[in-house]
């Protein structure tokens, strides 16, 4: 089963239905691999692309900066196709080749979903690593569950191994997330599904916790990021859409997404995709989140299409 989750300005009013599922993937460690507040919805704002100097996390070691730099994939194009989409999107890229990250809209935070399972892995590694236990059988079970079948209890489970809410803001303070807020509860009054999906995010931050996987640093050996990129990167097949638009086959993505309705109408809904893409010349990390959709498959239709849009960009 796959998380259904709303944003929290929604939770007495709306009635979830329907399941959904979010995958994930990405990395690059040696030897791995190829190369608005929810419910404060515009139906179809305008949004802006802005370049944003790229800052290393404090728990990344600066990559190599080439001296050639690379135009914006999210600049006119990108943001003239999303302002003709209902609902709001916010999106990031950053370029692992020279260091430059762009940016696209502003929005407030948004509900991640089942996308906060990437942060709950991460957080379990860094915490079984600090012991020296390392991961038990159980744990790679349930790690495997949880990331390539986006598996509910499976992140109950490991949500609660790791401290909960206190273990997730730990790591995230360690790993540099600035706007990430952990959600308080997992049985949430009047909420239907695991209250962790409540966890508010924005791209940039999505892009320094794929940073904490693709790039050397203090809180991740290359075993643990490896091990996370092998599930990320074999998500079951029907949710591998999202940052995967318009890329090639044989290009390496490793993703993961989140969908949910955001009332009992289905005619609101919150799409993401966050991932890692590396091949045919590019090396780039993209997160996108997309609120407002009328429904399921729009916001999936416009997260592909930005996506294309900025693999082509990325050449």
């Amino acid at each position: 089963m796959v998380l259904a989750v709303v944003g929290a300005a929604l939770l007495v009013a709306a009635g979830v239905v329907a399941a959904f599922t979010l995958g994930g993937s990405g990395a690059r460690p040696p030897g791995h691999g190829a190369a608005a507040a929810i419910g404060a919805v515009s139906s179809s704002g305008p949004v802006t692309a802005t370049p944003a100097a790229s800052a290393s996390s404090p728990a990344s070691s600066p990559a190599p900066r080439p001296a050639a730099s690379h135009h914006d994939p999210l600049g006119s194009p990108a943001a003239s196709y999303v302002s003709t989409r209902n609902g709001v999107v916010t999106a990031a890229v950053y370029d692992l080749r020279t260091g430059q990250t762009w940016q696209l809209g502003r929005g407030q935070p948004q509900d991640e979903a089942s996308v906060v399972k990437l942060d709950v892995l991460e957080t379990l590694l860094a915490e079984r690593g600090r012991s020296g236990t390392g991961l038990s059988s159980g744990d790679r079970s349930l790690a495997g569950q949880m990331i390539e079948d986006s598996d509910n209890d499976a992140a109950t489970s490991l949500w609660d191994e790791v401290g909960g809410a206190s273990g997730i803001r730990s790591f995230n303070t360690s790993a540099g997330l600035a706007d990430t807020v952990p959600s308080s509860c997992v049985d949430c009054p009047g909420f239907p599904w695991p209250g962790w999906g409540l966890t508010t995010t924005t791209p940039a931050d999505q892009l320094t916790l794929l940073r904490t996987l693709v790039e050397p640093n203090s809180l991740l050996t290359s075993a643990e990021r490896s091990y996370a990129l092998s599930l990320m990167e074999n998500v079951t097949p029907d949710q591998r859409w999202g940052v995967t638009g318009g890329v090639p086959a044989q290009v390496t993505v490793a993703l993961k997404n989140g969908w949910l309705p955001l009332n009992s109408a289905n005619d609101n809904w919150q799409i993401n995709s966050v991932g890692w893409i590396s091949g045919s010349g590019r090396d780039y990390l993209i997160a996108v989140l997309s609120t407002g959709d009328p429904t399921e498959q729009y916001g999936i239709d416009t997260i592909d299409q930005l996506a294309a849009m900025v693999w082509n960009a990325m050449a």
